[in-house]
C-alpha cells in the first residue's frame, strides 16, 4: 500500500506509516468524498493459489478464518450507528484484497489532552464517566476491548464544550468475552494487562480462554483511572515485578496514591483485584464517580494495607449471591444498560510454568456486583458531607449534566 493506490475503492492519500500501529500500517484515504482511516494488517496473510503444501495452506486458512470471525463478530454486535456508541470509534468496513486484510474507520482528529490529571475534579468525573459509559455499552453485548490503555483513548473537548470526553479507539484486539484468540495470536499490553491475561499469554495451561472476560478491561480501567486522577500508575517494586498484574497475582497489594478519596481508593482496590470475579463491573464504576468529589485529591493519609489473596478466588466467588447477584467480571447479556502515549511493550510469549490453578470462569449471563462497599449515590458518605479537600473551585456538573455528556454524541 502506498500513496495514490486504490484499495477496494479507497484512494490512499498519505504515505503509510507504522507509528503506533503494532502489527499493521495505516494511512488516510478517501472514498465518495468522505475521509477515512485505512489500516493494513501485516498478518495473517491469506495463502495464494499454488503456494506451499496442502497442509500449510490448511493451517493458514484456518488462522485467517478465526481472524475474520473475530473481527466480524465484534462488528456485528456493535455497528458504528448503534445508539449510545458516539464515543466508540468503530470499524465501518473490513475486507481482504489479495492476501492482505484491511480495516476502515472514519477519519477523526487524534489530537487530545495528554495530562488528564491536571483537570479539576468535576472535569475528571465527566471524563471518567464517558469512558465508563462506553465500556458499559461494550460489555453489555459481551465484547472485551482487549487493549485498553491511554494510547487507545482520545481525551478531547468539542468546540466550546465545558468538559473533556473520552473517545475509545482501536478495536483490533477486541474479542467476544470468554472466546479470545489463541495464546500465540492474542495481543494486548503487558503494562495494563490483567493477571489472567498475563497467565494466558505466558502459557499457563490452568488459565483457559473462558477465563478472559470483560473483567480484564476493568483491571486496565482501574490502572488508567489511577493515572488520570493522580498522574501516575499505582506504585510497586519494579525490580521485582514486570507489571501491576504480576504484583497482585503474587498476593502483594499495589501502592495506591494516599491522596485519593475514600470512594476512589476503595473502587480502585477492587478493580485491580487479582481474581476477575472480585472486580466490579462498568456500572459500578459509573456509580462510584456519580459524585465529582470522588475524583478530588485530599491530604495524604495512611490506610491499612489489604492482604491481596494470590491465585484463584475461593469456591464461593464463582457462585451467585443471595438475591441473584453475581461476582464482578461476569458479562451481561445484550440488552443491558449499556493524548496518545507511546505503546508499551507487548507481553512475552515465553511459555512458563506458573504454580497454582485457576477456577473455571463463572457463567456470563448475570449482572455483577462489587465486594467493596462504595457509595453508589442517593446516600452521601460521611466523607462527602463537606467538599473534599483539594477539589478547588470550578463548576460542579448538575445531576442531569453527566448523562447528557455521556450520551450527547451519536456519531464519533
Amino acid at each position: 500500500m502506498k500513496a495514490g493506490d486504490v484499495v477496494h475503492g479507497y484512494r490512499v492519500v498519505t504515505d503509510p506509516t507504522n507509528a503506533g500501529g503494532g502489527k499493521c500500517v495505516w494511512a488516510f484515504a478517501e472514498k465518495d468524498g468522505a475521509q477515512f482511516f485505512l489500516k493494513q494488517f501485516l498478518e495473517p496473510k491469506r495463502p495464494r493459489e499454488g503456494s506451499g503444501s496442502a497442509e500449510s495452506r490448511r493451517i493458514r486458512l484456518e488462522t485467517c478464518r478465526r481472524f475474520e470471525e473475530r473481527h466480524r463478530a465484534v462488528m456485528d454486535r456493535l455497528p458504528p450507528d448503534a445508539p449510545g456508541a458516539g464515543n466508540l470509534v468503530l470499524a465501518t468496513d473490513f475486507f481482504h484484497e489479495g492476501s492482505t486484510y484491511y480495516k476502515v474507520t472514519e477519519r477523526i482528529d487524534t489530537a487530545g489532552l495528554a495530562e488528564p490529571h491536571t483537570l479539576d475534579a468535576p472535569a475528571k468525573a465527566v471524563l471518567l464517566r464517558t469512558l465508563g459509559a462506553s465500556l458499559r455499552l461494550l460489555h453489555a453485548i459481551g465484547v472485551v476491548h482487549g487493549d485498553l490503555k491511554p494510547a487507545n483513548v482520545l481525551v478531547q473537548r468539542r468546540g466550546e464544550a465545558a468538559f473533556h470526553t473520552a473517545k475509545l479507539i482501536d478495536f483490533d484486539d477486541a474479542y467476544v468475552a470468554g472466546d479470545p484468540p489463541d495464546r500465540a495470536e492474542i495481543a494486548g499490553d503487558s503494562l495494563y494487562g490483567a493477571p489472567e491475561w498475563r497467565r494466558y499469554v505466558q502459557g499457563d495451561e490452568t488459565v483457559q480462554g473462558s477465563r478472559l472476560t470483560t473483567a480484564a478491561d476493568v483491571f486496565a480501567l482501574g490502572l488508567m483511572t489511577h493515572l488520570w486522577l493522580t498522574g501516575e500508575l499505582p506504585g510497586y517494586d519494579r525490580d521485582r515485578f514486570g507489571s501491576p498484574a504480576d504484583v497482585v497475582d503474587a498476593g502483594v497489594p499495589l501502592r495506591l496514591d494516599p491522596r485519593l478519596s475514600d470512594p476512589a481508593h476503595a473502587l480502585l482496590r477492587a478493580m485491580t483485584a487479582a481474581a476477575p470475579e472480585r472486580r466490579p463491573d462498568a456500572a459500578g464504576f459509573l456509580a462510584a464517580f456519580r459524585d465529582p468529589r470522588s475524583c478530588a485529591l485530599g491530604e495524604p493519609r495512611e490506610r491499612p494495607e489489604p492482604v491481596e489473596p494470590a491465585g484463584p478466588a475461593d469456591e464461593d466467588d464463582a457462585k451467585p449471591r443471595a438475591g441473584g447477584d453475581a461476582r464482578p467480571g461476569e458479562d451481561a447479556r445484550p440488552g443491558g444498560d449499556a493524548g496518545p502515549d507511546a505503546a508499551a511493550p507487548r507481553a512475552s510469549r515465553l511459555r512458563v510454568n506458573l504454580p497454582g490453578s485457576r477456577a473455571a470462569s463463572p457463567p456470563a449471563d448475570r449482572p455483577t456486583a462489587s465486594r467493596v462497599r462504595i457509595n453508589l449515590g442517593g446516600r452521601a458518605s460521611p466523607r462527602h458531607d463537606a467538599a473534599a479537600p483539594g477539589s478547588g473551585p470550578g463548576p460542579r456538573p448538575r445531576s442531569e449534566e453527566l448523562p447528557e455528556h455521556e450520551r450527547e454524541e451519536t456519531t464519533p
